[in-house]
């Protein structure tokens, strides 16, 4: 079986650039297995996604030179991903472990195609359904004195354990300024609303006030700027008069699994591509 890669890309949108990418895989004796481009009129930017297999893996260095070389002529932002290699997880988690007890089953059974290295909680709720999927737990208290030495554990454990993205899955504690900076594009954060609408503690509650008819999650990238962060995924479910604060909230609980699951697959495959402050999300 020939290795296989993904692409990922963005540039200034102008002429050329999917023929001298395509091109160079060719030469290079590739064969594409999917591609996905778009050309945003706004920004006047170009982002692509090529899934390709190559004759072997050393072939890869001289590949990687000659998109090297490419990039400086389309001044282009791009890596190349091993398609095989599974990205190691850290999930943060507090008190509500919904989406916690989602992402272990989704890695568990395969489903989700991630090595979930570790769990880390400013309580010790989950520590026993952590360990009954063999994943290490780390109880990780933090008060207002302890904040930042409790901070510095969350990045020497990301450090420790090669960590390639941090989930927060109900994660109710605000990171600082230097956290969110430490973990810029390897972070997600769920929203328990549909943003920018109902921000605070308890959205359902406001949500429920106010008499809407759905509620709904967000995924986001997490920023210094509290749920600012650009937009991965977005879900609603439908909910009527006779509902109350508390079946809002389980309603709200399963979108908040899914939407997340969704999110969390869509960056270890490589699907995200940042655009200023929005994302391009190939399906």
């Amino acid at each position: 079986m020939r290795p296989d890669y993904i692409l990922t890309l963005s540039c200034p949108d102008r002429t050329g650039i999917v023929y001298r990418v395509t091109g160079l895989l060719f030469e290079s004796g590739c064969n594409i297995v999917d591609a996905q481009q778009f050309g945003d009129d706004e920004t006047r930017r170009f982002f692509l996604r090529v899934h390709f297999d190559a004759p072997n893996v050393a072939e890869m260095e001289a590949l990687e030179e000659g998109f090297a070389s490419l990039a400086e002529v389309f001044n282009m932002d791009w890596r190349i991903h091993d398609a095989q290699r599974r990205a190691r997880l850290l999930v943060l988690v507090s008190k509500q472990g919904h989406c916690l007890n989602d992402l272990l089953f989704r890695a568990h059974s395969g489903q989700l195609p991630v090595d979930l290295a570790a769990v880390a909680s400013n309580h010790d709720d989950f520590a026993a359904l952590t360990a009954s999927y063999g994943v290490a737990f780390h109880h990780l208290p933090v008060t207002p004195a302890s904040k930042a030495a409790q901070e510095r554990q969350i990045i020497e454990l990301v450090e420790r354990e090669r960590i390639d993205l941090v989930v927060l899955a109900r994660y109710m504690q605000i990171l600082s300024p230097e956290l969110c900076a430490a973990l810029a594009g390897r972070a997600i954060n769920i929203h328990h609303s549909f943003l920018p609408s109902f921000k605070g503690a308890k959205p359902y509650h406001q949500a429920h006030q106010r008499g809407v008819k759905i509620v709904g999650a967000t995924a986001h990238y997490v920023t210094g700027d509290l749920d600012e962060g650009p937009i991965i995924e977005q879900d609603v479910a439908r909910v009527d008069h006779t509902m109350t604060p508390k079946e809002l909230v389980r309603l709200g609980s399963d979108t908040e699994s899914q939407v997340l699951a969704r999110a969390v697959r869509r960056h270890v495959e490589h699907r995200i591509l940042l655009n200023g402050h929005r994302t391009v999300v190939f399906r």
